[in-house]
């Protein structure tokens, strides 16, 4: 088995990626912004047990000191690795009005993780990168988007988020096509990321099943995106890290249909009973998240995806990689069974 550098252990999906990693009998490092993150990250692990993908942190694991920021912690952690899996990523809570506060870390810090794994010889690094970066900026069309696409930046203003993953890709392939060496490189760009939470650390658009199911959402946005479980990406990364086929490729990660932030409710009312009795039946007019946008910023952030329905084909990762994800509402119901489990929502 190899020794794996999975970047940003405490996120979510870069400690199911440590689980997976560890099932498939790999030695792994990880690396945390702060030392006292490792007590979390092991505790995550606990949580999920095998049936969720995690597992009692064996010696296999070990902790290494690194910020997306600062040069300092990633030639150490990528020293005697065979692969990196570069998951971290810059996370705010809330929209910057400077864009560089999310764009800049980003892409800096990608540049320093393949520094590293290139001067450590590493045989490739696989990012993770998102559908943001494939399927924004472009006009409605009805056939899917895939990987040959990539996001227009000229017509995503206002949309940091986006910004910040495109560019932070495009920044990794010039590197690998100008000083990359025998560096190989794949990029995974899933779409939303839903499954099971492990603890507080967990992606945005887990935020979403949270507002559903505490009512801070009383009508829905009429937002649509893709969505995957974060066990699948995780999965699709260990397999891109040692296929032949995924050299030098990008793969969008997706379960199925695209899905209002409605049919999820829905499927949240089928399936949760007493649970989702806060879960909202309606969608708000475009209008009314338009006025609260006035004061909301989070209501501000989502005015570039009202009505924009982008779908996405996954069908490359499914015929090179063998990727068989689960299907959306299996990932839906999972999301919110380990919030409620957690005690992450409202009793």
């Amino acid at each position: 088995m190899s020794t794996v550098l999975v970047t940003g252990g405490s996120g979510f999906v870069g400690v199911h990626t440590i689980a997976k990693a560890l099932e498939a009998g790999h030695t792994v490092r990880t690396t945390v912004r702060r030392p006292e993150r490792e007590s979390d990250v092991r505790a995550m692990l606990r949580q999920g047990g095998i049936e969720n993908g995690g597992v009692e942190p064996p010696d296999r694991l070990s902790f290494f000191t690194a910020d997306l920021t600062e040069d300092a912690g990633w030639r150490e952690a990528a020293e005697g690795c065979d692969y990196v899996l570069h998951v971290a990523s810059p996370l705010l809570t809330y929209v910057p009005e400077d864009e560089n506060d999310l764009i800049v870390p980003a892409r800096e810090g990608t540049l320093r993780v393949l520094r590293a794994a290139r001067e450590a010889s590493v045989k490739r690094v696989v990012l993770t990168s998102s559908g943001a970066a494939i399927a924004y900026g472009h006009p409605f069309r009805e056939t899917p988007f895939d990987e040959t696409d990539r996001t227009n930046l000229e017509a995503v203003d206002g949309q940091p988020y986006v910004k910040s993953k495109t560019l932070a890709e495009r920044a990794a392939w010039d590197f690998i096509a100008r000083e990359g060496g025998g560096l190989e490189l794949s990029v995974i760009n899933p779409t939303a990321v839903f499954g099971p939470v492990l603890g507080r650390d967990f992606s945005g658009s887990i935020d979403i099943i949270k507002a559903l199911l505490d009512g801070a959402m009383p009508l829905t946005p009429r937002i649509y995106f893709g969505l995957v479980d974060v066990r699948d990406v995780a999965e699709l990364h260990l397999a891109a890290m040692t296929s032949l086929a995924a050299r030098g490729e990008r793969f969008i990660a997706v379960a199925g249909e695209t899905m209002s932030i409605l049919q999820i409710a829905r499927v949240l009312r089928a399936r949760l009973g007493r649970a989702a009795r806060r879960v909202p039946r309606l969608q708000a007019p475009d209008w009314l998240i338009r006025l609260a946008a006035l004061r909301n910023p989070m209501a501000r952030a989502s005015l570039p995806l009202l009505g924009k329905v982008r779908r996405v084909s996954g069908d490359k990762a499914r015929r090179l990689l063998g990727f068989n994800p689960r299907g959306n509402e299996e990932m839906i119901v999972d999301t919110a069974e380990s919030l409620i489990r957690l005690g992450l929502v409202k009793p």
